[in-house]
């Protein structure tokens, strides 16, 4: 058995009688310190899918799994990091982190918190503005203190809910390479939604396309075979990797373009015009001369 499973899970919201299936059939094994990207389209269901991972949100039908023991809700095993920041702003980036640490290792002496804390400020490389409030930080340097708050935790499943899609293309390449530095120094098993490829390709183990949605699934995985470490530049040399990307690439746009044939299969709308109200008289709609 995987360490992280969801088995045959699906979800929807609304009434009954005009319920929107967001996702269908979701199978997914995670195993044990794996690294694996769940990549998909705006709208498709990720964050959804990531909620239902983290406990968030119980799925209408399915199981899902850590350690072979059902998820039922949130706990410090699952952390969770969103694309937004999440920070008290009257905390300073120590504060907010040790907020944490205080309510998921609440035997730790004052003397043992503070040093936990600084390991992983300095981890995120924040040594410096340690005592700063959000306010004072770039986006990027917020980032670095929720991701830092997640890893303080010390979760046995990361998950990563596209942290970096609000950033700059060079603070984005940055705090890339520190997820990934991170990871290969504190290892433990990360479930990360993106809709980049190219991030997919640099960071993970394995590739799992979703499909778009309604009705979302996943597709079958794709390993990355390129050998760790990884270092960006080298990547774009190599022709693995430009296969993997442009197999990815073509396979999500072929996702996209089974959406838009469904959509078009829809019955049309009804040609209805609008009522005239200052009159009380249907405008008829204006036809072109023969």
């Amino acid at each position: 058995m995987s360490f992280l499973q969801l088995n045959h899970v699906s979800l929807g919201f609304g009434p009954p009688d005009n319920r929107t299936e967001v996702l269908r059939d979701i199978n997914l094994s995670v195993e044990e310190n794996e690294f694996v990207a769940v990549i998909g389209f705006s709208g498709s269901g990720k964050s959804t899918l990531m909620n239902i991972l983290a406990g968030l949100q119980r799925p209408d039908s399915g199981d899902v799994l850590m350690d072979g023991r059902p998820i039922t809700g949130p706990g410090p095993e699952l952390g969770i990091v969103f694309q937004n920041y999440s920070l008290l702003p009257w905390l300073s980036v120590t504060g907010n982190i040790e907020l944490a640490v205080s309510r998921v290792f609440p035997q730790m002496s004052r003397a043992e918190r503070r040093a936990h804390v600084a390991r992983y400020v300095e981890m995120v490389g924040l040594s410096h503005a340690a005592d700063r409030k959000p306010r004072a930080l770039s986006g990027g340097m917020r980032q670095r203190v929720s991701l830092a708050r997640t890893l303080a935790m010390q979760p046995r499943v990361l998950l990563l809910d596209e942290p970096l899609s609000a950033l700059d293309a060079l603070t984005r390449a940055n705090l890339q390479d520190e997820i990934l530095r991170i990871w290969e120094q504190d290892k433990r098993t990360v479930v990360m939604i993106t809709n980049d490829v190219d991030e997919a390709v640099l960071l993970a183990d394995r590739i799992v396309p979703l499909t778009v949605g309604p009705e979302a699934t996943l597709a079958e995985s794709i390993p990355v075979d390129i050998p760790r470490p990884r270092d960006r530049t080298a990547l774009n040399h190599l022709p693995a990797f430009r296969k993997l990307k442009h197999d990815t690439t073509q396979l999500l746009l072929s996702f996209r373009r089974e959406s838009a044939r469904r959509a078009r299969a829809l019955p049309p709308l009804p040609d209805i015009a609008p009522a005239d109200f200052s009159t009380g008289r249907r405008i008829i709609p204006s036809r072109p001369a023969a």
